[in-house]
């Protein structure tokens, strides 16, 4: 089984990589830095996943080695928490270029490989912050709410083609992409929940081995969010 994961140079990414290589698939990732993954099945590239271009390399390039693709995990993501009328415009064009553009370019370019899989699998991530409509978040939320729309349209296109496309909403975990937020605001956002605790990698890691397995095939333009909803 051959699965590519965006985001792989740390944190969820660089996780997810490390637990499918131990599980014997084929892994490719790719990231704006190096990796410190070492393993023999693992291929990494550095791209930006905001460039088409650059995007249309690895296919290139996935293509000239033979490559038929089973699994997209577009894990990349940035975020920033901010009132929505103090968000400067650049902030915000780099949160949805990173969060739902490096999305949509990686699964049209590598659409072409996973179409030829017989258990072809998109899973994107979304966030609990979404459905909790949290102050501060508004950017980062929105543009996950557009990988969202994208998930549920996206998974009636592809499934002709014998691909399912899911999405997980994470709650929060304890990475680099919260380590600026302030220990108020996650208590605040925790406090939403009902189970009021951070999450981990391997809550992840249980409902994306959901989705791929072969069993699921008829699950698609599904959210799965942890923690759960109170408020």
């Amino acid at each position: 089984m051959n699965i590519f994961i965006t985001g792989t140079s740390r944190g969820i990414g660089n996780y997810l990589a490390e637990y499918y290589l131990s599980k014997g698939y084929k892994v490719f990732g790719c990231s704006r830095s190096e990796t410190t993954i070492q393993n023999n099945n693992y291929y990494h590239f550095l791209a930006d996943i905001t460039l088409e271009e650059e995007v249309i390399k690895i296919y290139n390039r996935l293509v000239s080695i033979g490559i038929i693709l089973d699994i997209l995990i577009n894990n990349a993501g940035i975020a920033s928490m901010n009132f929505s009328i103090l968000t400067p415009t650049i902030q915000v064009k780099n949160i949805f270029e990173t969060n739902f553009l490096g999305t949509f370019i990686f699964s049209k370019i590598l659409f072409k490989l996973l179409k030829k899989s017989n258990n072809a699998r998109i899973i994107n991530f979304s966030t609990i912050a979404v459905p909790l409509n949290l102050e501060g978040e508004s950017i980062y939320s929105s543009s996950k709410a557009a990988v969202e729309q994208l998930t549920k349209v996206m998974a009636k296109e592809l499934f002709h083609f014998g691909i399912t496309v899911n999405a997980i909403g994470p709650s929060p975990i304890k990475t680099d992409l919260i380590k600026h937020i302030p220990q108020e605001k996650l208590d605040s956002l925790i406090d939403k929940m009902t189970i009021k605790s951070f999450g981990n990698f391997t809550d992840l890691t249980n409902v994306i081995d959901f989705f791929i397995k072969p069993e699921s095939k008829n699950i698609t333009g599904q959210i799965i969010y942890l923690g759960g909803l109170t408020k």
